[in-house]
């Protein structure tokens, strides 16, 4: 399989994808596939016109469907934006749609490699999508709380003044405005939260929860934090690395859940998730875990009702 990446969906979410990809230069082919087929030809033009003045330069075009199935990695980012006041969970009855619409046209030619998925309701989408492909849970999943951790770091550090990569943190369950924060386990430069100026965990979560509308609101859509997240995990499975991260698979017995898909730290390689890992919660974050756990698992229920 080539080193190969197909991004369905050539709006905002997945052109930044795709652009981020051509300049971290670890895919060799990345090809944009959408409904409007000019608009993807359109969006995979002016990305290659930006590599110009790169020395090695990915192959960036648009293709169809068909395209999946020799790719090393499809990226699904289908999906309308959410709008002013909408939550994730809003969006549901129409991603639904899209993509039982999508896996009919992938059915020809499935993909042989890893699927991932953002488009929202991110965690319940990706779920439905892996069961419409029958794919097992390693190689379909979605990329859940990673940009809801991407937030919290940038939060933290402005509160503390500390750079990013001094900081240890993540976010749990939902994609969304019910994700917690274990901050038993997050670290600051080594050291427990409490202990370092200017830590504020009530304004952390808030705002981690806050940061997607207020962008929304301030310009009409997300895209430069999530392109750039999902560029970040399709280049460590591309480079066949190893590392942790929080991503969207369906929980099957880990945390004491089953059949319902959530945020959890996951360690990737080569072939997608290899090990989903356990933090050891408080009994406090357990409630907070569980309750999104509650949200995700009662919007499943409506998304098997619209299949």
């Amino acid at each position: 399989m080539q080193n190969k990446v197909v991004i369905l969906g050539a709006g905002h979410v997945g052109s930044h994808v795709a652009m981020s990809l051509a300049l971290g230069g670890t895919a060799e082919e990345i090809v944009l596939v959408d409904k409007l087929p000019h608009k993807a030809a359109a969006q995979a033009a002016d990305i290659a016109d930006s590599l110009s003045c790169r020395g090695c330069v990915p192959l960036v075009c648009s293709g169809d469907y068909a395209d999946c199935a020799d790719a090393q990695i499809t990226v699904c980012a289908i999906g309308k934006a959410r709008e002013p006041g909408q939550t994730r969970l809003d969006l549901l009855g129409d991603s639904v749609r899209m993509v039982r619409e999508l896996a009919e046209s992938l059915r020809p030619a499935p993909p042989q490699g890893i699927v991932i998925s953002i488009t929202n309701p991110c965690d319940i989408i990706a779920e439905c999508l892996r069961q419409a492909l029958g794919m097992d849970r390693s190689r379909c999943f979605g990329t859940g709380t990673l940009l809801d951790t991407a937030r919290l770091i940038r939060i933290l550090s402005e509160q503390t003044g500390l750079p990013r990569r001094e900081i240890d943190a993540v976010a749990l369950g939902e994609h969304g405005d019910s994700s917690m924060i274990p901050f038993s386990q997050l670290r600051l430069d080594g050291k427990h939260a409490a202990e370092v100026p200017g830590f504020d965990p009530e304004d952390a979560l808030r705002r981690t929860h806050q940061i997607g509308m207020d962008i929304i609101e301030g310009k009409g859509s997300t895209e430069f934090g999530i392109g750039q997240s999902a560029a970040h995990l399709i280049g460590i499975l591309l480079r066949g690395e190893r590392s942790v991260l929080p991503l969207s698979t369906v929980l099957q017995g880990e945390y004491g859940v089953r059949d319902v898909p959530c945020g959890v730290p996951c360690r990737i390689g080569p072939k997608g998730i290899e090990a989903i890992i356990e933090l050891p919660l408080t009994p406090e974050e357990n409630v907070a875990f569980n309750a999104s756990i509650q949200v995700l698992s009662s919007y499943m229920q409506k998304a098997y009702a619209l299949s």
